[in-house]
């Protein structure tokens, strides 16, 4: 017996050593029933009338299993009787969860402006199951490996929903190859950059040269850069047009920032867009224009560099859809934002783009802030910070208004869902398809809300928002993320288990 036990011994210790090293070097999975679901298993399926697959609505029911998709069956009240885990949400909608490719959570440096606990557990609330992190306005910004470190450190055991993360294009490693390269090979999933001042000290501006030697190496990566489209034209003197206005009316605020400021930007773009082209010298880089106001001119280029082949897409927000200069009352600096809202003649022509298919996707540009900065009081809207505080209202708010001009579910969820997908490179996400991340939204299209003070609100400073007051309608019911039920009536679940997203 004592021969046989040491015969055997060696291997034991062999297969323990084995099985601990695998199990050091392997992802810690959450396991059913701990703190990151409000439900108790990871093996179910979710039912409804309405479920909008990647080939359309059925009536029906999806298998999910360990966070993943792993059957889609028509029939809604069909049974297997071996089946025990069944959520029915009859008539409600169950739809991909939305992607919001363009949030500023702030962290590190800033979380009194928001933060990533506030902002995801917004984005949970309001069906957002992944979003894009922007290099700024954190501090410091990510514009290198270290910093988008720093930025990993801070999200760590805090992000509800799965967070991607964008770096910047500045000079400084526009001018460097080896930065650049060091933050793509570090994970980022694009690059981001500004035409004209940022308004963040550490983020400063990059012209059209930048700009080509950012594409340069992002053409090597096959990932976007993202590039806010405004040049100040030398021919106007904003200087001139705000000390000649009244800092308290909307329109003076307007006046400073014209559409020829999108204009200029986006014809040096598209003069680079060319070489983008199969066989050009940037094939593999693309540019994506964030957050269009302009729905004349600047928005033809754009359509013309499309027609010719140039790797070039479109955002705008909801709130270009939703606002008008006419309607914002003086004062109101919860309304500032840059590039600024516009008439609403141009609302309306940014629908019809936006219907056509001229504009390829939806975001939010979440730009939050504190109070102080918002001069609410004083209502200066030359001083006040520009920016909509909206992640949470994605969903109701582009529902609310697009249904007035003819948006479809399935139009909503190309803009918000498949389209963000596929400009951050998601594959496994943005459908309800067999395979993908279980990331879905449970909501009620026609239930109708006022979103007051007694309506729960998770962005850090709910009073700073525009839409606060509104009458929407799309009531969020239930949000899961990777199969796990983030969300559900009004509550988030005891942990935060978000994914961190990094490009391979």
């Amino acid at each position: 017996m004592d021969q046989l036990l040491w015969r055997v011994l060696p291997l034991l210790t062999l297969l323990i050593s084995f099985s601990l090293f695998f199990y050091l070097q392997s992802p810690i999975i959450k396991l059913p029933g701990d703190e990151c679901s409000l439900l108790p298993y990871s093996h179910y399926w979710i039912s409804s009338k309405r479920i909008l697959t990647s080939q359309g609505f059925i009536s029906g029911s999806v298998e999910i299993n360990e966070g993943k998709i792993v059957s889609i069956v028509e029939g809604y009240g069909k049974k297997d009787n071996s089946v025990h885990q069944v959520i029915d949400y009859g008539d409600a909608v169950v739809m991909p969860g939305l992607i919001d490719v363009h949030v500023h959570l702030d962290e590190p440096g800033r979380t009194d402006w928001e933060g990533f606990v506030t902002g995801t557990q917004a984005a949970a609330a309001g069906g957002v199951t992944t979003v894009v992190d922007m290099p700024l306005n954190n501090h410091p910004t990510t514009m290198s490996k270290e910093t988008l470190e720093l930025k990993l450190e801070a999200a760590e055991d805090k992000i509800y929903v799965d967070v991607g993360f964008w770096g910047g294009l500045v000079p400084e490693n526009a001018q460097n190859t080896s930065i650049l390269e060091g933050l793509l090979d570090a994970g980022v999933l694009g690059l981001k950059s500004f035409m004209c001042p940022s308004g963040i000290d550490d983020f400063p501006m990059t012209t059209i040269e930048h700009i080509k030697e950012g594409l340069s190496v992002l053409a090597k990566y096959r990932r976007p850069l993202l590039v806010h489209s405004e040049i100040q034209q030398d021919s106007e003197s904003s200087s001139e047009l705000e000390g000649n206005g009244d800092p308290h009316s909307y329109k003076t605020y307007l006046d400073t920032r014209p559409p020829s400021w999108e204009e200029a930007a986006i014809k040096e773009l598209v003069d680079a867009t060319k070489d983008t082209r199969i066989g050009g010298s940037l094939e593999g880089a693309h540019v994506h224009i964030v957050h269009l106001s302009d729905s004349s001119a600047s928005l033809d280029l754009i359509k013309e560099a499309k027609r010719r082949g140039d790797s070039i897409s479109i955002e705008t927000c909801p709130h270009y859809l939703t606002f008008s200069s006419e309607e914002i009352p003086d004062k109101d600096t919860r309304y500032k934002c840059s590039p600024p809202i516009r008439d609403a003649s141009n609302r309306e022509k940014l629908w019809e783009a936006l219907l056509d298919g001229h504009i390829d996707l939806l975001s939010s540009d979440h730009s939050p802030t504190v109070p102080k900065l918002k001069l609410l009081k004083e209502g200066d809207f030359l001083k006040a910070w520009g920016g909509i505080s909206s992640l949470q209202f994605d969903l109701p708010v582009t529902w609310s208004y697009g249904k007035k001009h003819g948006l479809t579910l399935e139009k909503l969820s190309l803009l918000w869902s498949q389209k963000p997908a596929k400009l951050a490179g998601l594959e496994s996400k943005g459908a309800i398809a067999v395979g993908n991340h279980a990331d879905i939204v449970v909501w009620q299209p026609e239930v109708e809300f006022d979103l007051n003070d007694d309506y729960p609100v998770f962005i850090k400073h709910p009073s700073l928002s525009a839409y606060m007051g509104s009458r929407l309608a799309g009531k969020v019911l239930d949000t899961f993320v990777r199969g796990n039920l983030v969300f559900k009536d009004g509550k988030h679940a005891p942990a935060a288990c978000g994914v961190p997203i990094l490009a391979k």
